[in-house]
């Protein structure tokens, strides 16, 4: 059930009567509850929420991800390159601490942060089966398992910085007009 009828922007802000779906972390449930309540009492939609996963900083769960510290995540502007570095030298790994280690008794993908995030990013079910597999094993080695998701990540950023390229004032200005 909806509340009021407004949606974002019924105070002349945006656009009227649209609704609207927030992504966020189970962490942020209570705010999200309480913007329900008061959207009805302010005639607008109760916003719908979709609980998501705590997406890892790149140092692993002990980390966490800041802006002010551009090592701990891969952000939307950055280039392919900085992209790779980052993974290939910030990216947790839950590989042996040498190649023969890694060989013998395989990675652990519970903690690995190049195969976490393939499990957000990777959008074919079976190779990533097959990533955990072979990395699981010990037949896929760290440095593999980051260069697969340095490939998997830099064109989705790339499309991305492409796409948001294209959005000028004037087409914010037509989004936002009644």
């Amino acid at each position: 059930g909806g509340g009021g009828g407004g949606g974002a922007g019924a105070k002349g802000k945006g656009p009227r009567g649209i609704p609207c779906l927030i992504p966020c972390a189970i962490d942020q449930d209570p705010y999200f509850r309480m913007t329900r309540d008061v959207a009805v009492k302010l005639g607008e939609f109760k916003p719908a929420l979709i609980h998501s996963k705590f997406f890892p900083a790149l140092q692993g769960d002990s980390g966490k991800m800041s802006a002010s510290d551009p090592n701990s995540a891969i952000f939307v502007t950055d280039t392919e390159k900085q992209i790779q570095k980052k993974i290939n030298k910030y990216a947790f790994s839950g590989g042996g601490v040498s190649i023969e280690e890694h060989r013998e008794k395989g990675g652990n993908c519970e903690i690995d942060i190049p195969f976490r995030y393939l499990t957000f990013f990777l959008e074919d079910d079976d190779r990533l089966e097959e990533i955990r597999r072979d990395y699981s094993s010990g037949k896929m080695l760290t440095g593999e398992i980051k260069a697969e998701l340095a490939g998997v990540l830099g064109p989705i950023v790339k499309t991305h910085q492409d796409n948001r390229s294209k959005v000028t004032d004037e087409v914010v200005d037509q989004f936002f007009a009644d």
